[in-house]
């Protein structure tokens, strides 16, 4: 009686011990599919949580615009720049030309002393003048000093035209006399430039130039007068 009492304890217990195990089995499968919440349905119906294709596709990629734009509008606008500054430029050079062709050579202005009355002459003769002096600049730069000599000479027997000129029809005098002076202190500067054997020229002009002035100012300013 003993064994059978044994093994009934022990078949007892292994049935429990299954029971437990069948339970604890059965809880854990239970836990594993437990019914979802409600709302989890709705939405995994409706796609909000889980998607039936991958999300990438679900964002419309943005249409990216050729780098090359070569549509009328654009092209248009790249043309008018360009365009501007080409009809600027032509502007430019067309004024540049017709400067150049309105303004007269010292020949030109020579011959037309002859011809133009006695006012006009002293303005015409100190526009010789002037353009002389820039070419003995020039001139004396490059080292040619015979041609240096034929225009300051020309500098020196224009402006003593200039005021005898001015003097006789009393025009245009104090002009004459800014230009007489503004040319000698050219003419000074020149002076320190050169060397010391090519400053006599340069020397006996400014002198002829201050004794031109000094005549002016004494035809605007006679000595006496009131």
């Amino acid at each position: 009686m003993l064994g059978v009492h044994v093994s009934a304890e022990c078949v007892e217990r292994s049935r429990r011990d299954s029971v437990s195990t069948s339970a604890n089995g059965t809880g854990s499968a239970m836990k594993l599919q437990r019914v979802p919440h409600p709302c989890r349905v709705l939405c995994d119906r409706v796609g909000i949580l889980t998607f039936s294709r991958p999300f990438e596709s679900l964002v419309k990629p943005k249409s990216k615009r050729p780098s090359g734009d070569h549509s009328p509008q654009a092209l248009g606008s790249r043309l008018r720049l360009p365009l501007s500054n080409v009809f600027l430029l032509a502007i430019v050079l067309a004024g540049s030309t017709a400067t150049a062709r309105t303004e007269p050579t010292v020949e030109e202005l020579k011959a037309r002393v002859s011809s133009a009355n006695v006012g006009e002459k002293a303005k015409i003769c100190v526009e010789i003048a002037e353009k002389q002096l820039v070419a003995t600049d020039k001139l004396y730069a490059a080292d040619d000093m015979e041609k240096a000599q034929a225009s300051l000479t020309d500098v020196v027997a224009f402006s003593e035209l200039a005021r005898d000129y001015s003097v006789q029809s009393h025009k245009h005098q104090k002009q004459t006399e800014i230009a007489i002076r503004s040319m000698t202190r050219k003419l000074n500067d020149l002076l320190h430039v050169v060397g010391r054997e090519e400053q006599g020229p340069l020397k006996e002009a400014i002198k002829h130039l201050e004794r031109v002035r000094d005549d002016l100012l004494l035809a605007m300013f006679p000595k006496g007068a009131k």
